[in-house]
């Protein structure tokens, strides 16, 4: 005879059962927003980044909440992409297979589809960017070209032309052959050792605007053609004298107003160099939903929301290959090669099977990266913090094959 007591019991440890596994689920994914995002308290804002504790769990979300941020959010699968193989990947980012990952998001077709954190990850805390710096810098010189404070053909013009208080007088021989486009690509050829630098920083007042250039140019030994070759090293300077030199009003007020707030980027670090102007190689910091803007902008061709903020030529220029960098960086049995460097954008092709892809990416220190994908639709952007693996070929090995349409 059947125990009907037995039973229910049965049923309803089974419905306990299944309701534990949702919340699990819930927790452990986040994929239908029973969870909030992770944010910073006020006083962990005003920690230094590296004293921000640890998340208790990661925070996986598979459907992005629309927080009234200027980002159109979507639903990973629904809207595109393999959610199976991304949920995969952010459990092992999670359980630190790669390292220390802090964000990883995704956006495809104008939405943003996925959105993780992680380890001090928060949605609303901005994330060191290290040299992802240069390619904002990059495009606020592209936002100086559109408003006709310069043109195209001034990138191929002696720089020492913008820089009005210099004295030419005192310059090492051959400055003239560094233009805009040489110092974009990291191929100005001033050469100065660490021990000069130093010497310079023990007088500031002398490194202050304009006094920066003429100090570097003054005694770096003379530019040739041989010294005109990559180093990664302080040119993102000499574009940003160069912005301070032709806007009206300063640097730092004509990146806010013009791009900044046209993005609505109002979370944000931007750090201030010896020389009284923005840092431009390094020193700021961004949300990781600000880094998908920059990527939206990119992939726009220099369009926010219909204005054109970048010159979509210069935007064409900055993220094409210009410098051959694949020696040093191409990892071809890890999906990666082709590496160029353009406008302090990285350029690879990411491969997977017989399909390959142009990813153009701003990068920082470790994994601070924003990856756009044009032929896909795709912006990937990672914050981290070291140790970790390269989000490079994570992106291409991990992420594309799970956008591609099989």
């Amino acid at each position: 005879m059947l125990n009907i007591t037995t039973s229910r019991r049965g049923m309803r440890f089974a419905k306990m059962l299944v309701l534990t596994n949702i919340v699990f689920l819930s927790t452990a994914y986040a994929q239908d927003n029973f969870q909030n995002a992770p944010e910073a308290t006020a006083a962990e804002a005003r920690l230094s980044f590296s004293d921000i504790s640890y998340l208790n769990e990661a925070f996986i979300d598979a459907t992005p909440t629309d927080r009234k941020d200027g980002i159109p959010v979507g639903k990973l699968g629904k809207d595109g992409g393999n959610k199976a193989l991304i949920l995969k990947l952010a459990q092992e980012i999670a359980d630190g297979k790669y390292g220390n990952f802090d964000s990883f998001l995704i956006g495809h077709k104008g939405k943003l589809v996925f959105e993780s954190y992680y380890r001090r990850g928060r949605i609303n805390l901005p994330h060191p960017q290290a040299s992802a710096t240069k390619a904002y810098t990059s495009l606020a010189l592209g936002r100086a070209i559109q408003l006709g404070y310069l043109t195209m053909a001034d990138l191929d013009k002696p720089l020492i032309n913008f820089l009005k208080d210099l004295d030419q007088t005192k310059l090492v021989e051959g400055v003239e052959k560094i233009t805009l486009h040489k110092a974009l690509t990291m191929r100005s050829g001033i050469r100065l050792s660490r021990e000069q630098r130093e010497e310079f920083e023990k007088t500031p007042d002398l490194l202050k605007g304009q006094g920066q250039v003429q100090a570097y140019l003054e005694h770096s030994a003379p530019i040739t053609p041989a010294s005109q070759r990559f180093k990664y090293q302080f040119d993102p300077m000499l574009v940003m004298q160069v912005i301070e030199a032709v806007v009206p009003g300063s640097a730092k007020d004509f990146i806010r107003n013009e791009l900044l707030d046209k993005m609505g980027i109002t979370n944000y670090n931007w750090g201030t160099d010896i020389s009284g102007l923005p840092k431009s190689g390094n020193g700021t910091s961004m949300t990781p939903r600000d880094m998908i803007k920059w990527g939206t902008l990119a992939l726009n061709k220099g369009k926010w929301n219909g204005e054109q903020l970048v010159p979509a030529a210069f935007v064409a220029k900055a993220t094409s290959k210009i410098v051959d960098q694949s020696e040093e960086y191409d990892a071809p049995s890890r999906g990666v090669s082709g590496t160029a460097y353009g406008y302090f954008f990285w350029q690879a092709d990411f491969s997977t099977g017989d399909k390959s892809f142009l990813a153009k990416s701003a990068r920082g220190g470790s994994g601070q990266n924003i990856y756009v994908i044009e032929e896909l639709d795709l912006i990937v952007v990672t914050t981290t913090h070291r140790p970790v693996d390269s989000s490079v070929e994570v992106t291409a090995t991990r992420v594309v094959p799970a956008f591609i349409k099989q």
